[in-house]
């Protein structure tokens, strides 16, 4: 069998945390694919496809950790422990991750974490769902007749927090002429549309990306007054994207103005 390859960087006894990026394994960046193969132990999430796992060492152990939003999922606390341990053990470790391990992937509670118990930490970013979702339909999350600026959203906040202001959101967004991207939001989409009516038209073009990058990938383009419809009516569930705003008239413009024409 084909050993771990060995990389300077990648020492026994550290941990890397890699993005993984959105599912295909030709938008790893090169520095992802090294530490990868360098690892002797890799913790990998569920949002991380099979073809990126493949090109671990055959000889390197493989751990699921699930972490998936609405499903049941590894405890935070479990998934530290198991990288401090292994570390400890003088493996080389590679967490693997979904997207980007510093957008909404808990990347810098994990870095804190592991650097308190005095190990090496290196992080590996990757391209994050919410830029591949929108460029898999061929349009921009900023443009300058469009949108000045992007803001990166979960619409699952955390068990005990002061819920997002989205009133507030919508109307920054349209006062400054933002796109909104929202991970974790097909769950709470009705409630998520509600509260962004209150200061964002219904006009509003939006888009839901599922499996953006994947060949399974489905997505469907309508207006933020028919958001939670359309979900309904194609069937959308997680890992999905949303996007709202005046860049989604980008997608196919044929077939985008057929679909205001219709939501409207």
């Amino acid at each position: 069998m084909k050993p771990p390859q060995t990389h300077p960087l990648y020492r026994p006894g550290t941990v890397t945390l890699v993005g993984a990026g959105p599912g295909d394994p030709e938008l790893l960046t090169l520095k992802a694919v090294r530490a990868i193969e360098a690892a002797t132990v890799l913790l990998v999430d569920d949002l991380v496809s099979d073809a990126v796992v493949a090109m671990a060492s055959p000889d390197a152990r493989v751990v699921h950790v699930g972490k998936r939003g609405g499903c049941k999922s590894t405890p935070q606390a479990f998934i530290e422990k198991l990288m401090l341990m292994a570390a400890q053990e003088g493996e080389t470790v590679v967490r693997l991750k979904g997207g980007d391990p510093f957008i909404f992937g808990r990347g810098g509670e994990e870095v804190e974490h592991l650097r308190a118990q005095g190990l090496t930490v290196h992080v590996v970013n990757g391209i994050t769902a919410g830029l591949a979702a929108l460029t898999a339909l061929g349009a921009p999350l900023t443009h300058r007749d469009h949108a000045h600026g992007v803001i990166f959203l979960t619409g699952h906040a955390k068990p005990g927090e002061r819920a997002t202001d989205w009133p507030a959101i919508a109307a920054t967004a349209r006062d400054a002429r933002l796109t909104l991207v929202i991970y974790m939001g097909v769950s709470g989409a009705a409630r998520i549309q509600q509260q962004l009516l209150t200061g964002l038209p219904a006009s509003t073009p939006a888009a839901v990306i599922q499996h953006a990058s994947l060949p399974e990938q489905r997505h469907t383009v309508t207006t933020l007054g028919q958001l939670q419809q359309a979900i309904e009516d194609e069937q959308l569930s997680s890992p999905s994207i949303i996007v709202i705003g005046d860049v989604v008239r980008g997608v196919n413009a044929a077939q985008l103005s057929s679909d205001l024409r219709r939501a409207a």
